[in-house]
């Protein structure tokens, strides 16, 4: 195999997606930061790159890839042993690629970043609540997603699963889960907390994450 390069920074749930899947496969790799708050992903190194200038950012033996679902999707399909962590069965996969896209759209673009852009570029400290309705919402589909599966998108663990993760564990600072509005969601993120390699990859970059975003001392508002 070629040598796999990852840049990224561990605050980021995307990154943190990409570093559960490649403990998941025990893949070999090296880890680069690239600190998006002095700018280094604005570099023309960087930029050559990926001229999105995003992280994560994979590279391949000179080949490179971003957006974490599909640099997940591109690991297990490569690499893996089996195809469980991303089914070959085309039904099975179409499961778990309306999940990853429920992240990237809903969960990511819709309840997360809608949040914290505003907080890192304008330092706009002050959340309407409709936008912590936003997240409620997305925990009760979850829910329904979880319930007559163990696992977001079948009954075994899946990148869906990681891409979900990396995004929920970051949205808890603006909504906790309640246990018992949202049982089958609660039980799923403790099964997923107790993956030997969860702490390392998510984990501690989401607790990183979060006392950042304490330090702004952000408010909810009608």
């Amino acid at each position: 195999m070629g040598k796999l390069i990852l840049y990224g920074m561990d605050i980021s749930p995307p990154v943190r997606a990409c570093l559960l899947t490649l403990k998941a496969l025990n893949l070999p790799y090296e880890y680069i930061v690239v600190n998006l708050m002095t700018g280094e992903h604005l570099s023309e190194d960087f930029l050559k790159k990926n001229p999105q200038h995003t992280v994560p950012t994979l590279e391949d033996d000179g080949h490179f890839i971003w957006d974490s679902h599909a640099i997940m999707a591109y690991l297990v399909s490569k690499y893996g042993k089996d195809d469980s962590l991303y089914p070959k069965d085309l039904l099975k996969r179409a499961v778990v690629d309306q999940r990853m896209y429920f992240d990237a759209g809903v969960l990511y673009q819709d309840g997360l970043r809608s949040i914290t852009l505003p907080i890192w570029l304008r330092n706009q400290t002050q959340i309407p609540q409709h936008r912590i309705d936003v997240i409620v919402e997305g925990y009760e589909f979850l829910e329904s997603f979880l319930k007559d599966n163990k696992y977001i998108a079948g009954d075994h663990l899946t990148i869906a699963d990681f891409s979900i993760v990396s995004t929920v564990s970051s949205l808890l600072i603006f909504s906790e889960i309640d246990e018992v509005k949202f049982p089958k969601l609660s039980a799923w993120l403790k099964s997923i907390e107790s993956l030997p390699y969860y702490e390392g990859a998510n984990g501690a970059g989401a607790k990183q994450y979060t006392e950042i975003l304490k330090s702004k001392n952000c408010t909810i508002i009608p």
